[in-house]
């Protein structure tokens, strides 16, 4: 079975002054600087940071996966 093995899933925060999209897109690009081999990614949550009644923050929570070696 090729796509056997073991996984790790862990949890991140990607934020945006634009969008919730690009929120999740930083997390994962970032992520992608020191781990190998990532599988999937899930959106478990988006909120956005309010001051003086206006949007100035978006925040995805992104669970992602990556492949054990071994």
């Amino acid at each position: 079975m090729p796509d056997s093995g073991v996984y790790r899933v862990t949890e991140l925060v990607g934020t945006s002054a634009n969008s919730w999209e690009e929120a999740a897109r930083n997390a994962i690009e970032t992520a992608a600087k020191s781990l190998r081999d990532l599988r999937i990614a899930e959106v478990t949550k988006a909120d956005c940071k309010i001051e003086n009644g206006k949007v100035v923050a978006y925040r995805a929570r992104v669970k992602l996966s990556f492949k054990y070696e071994g």
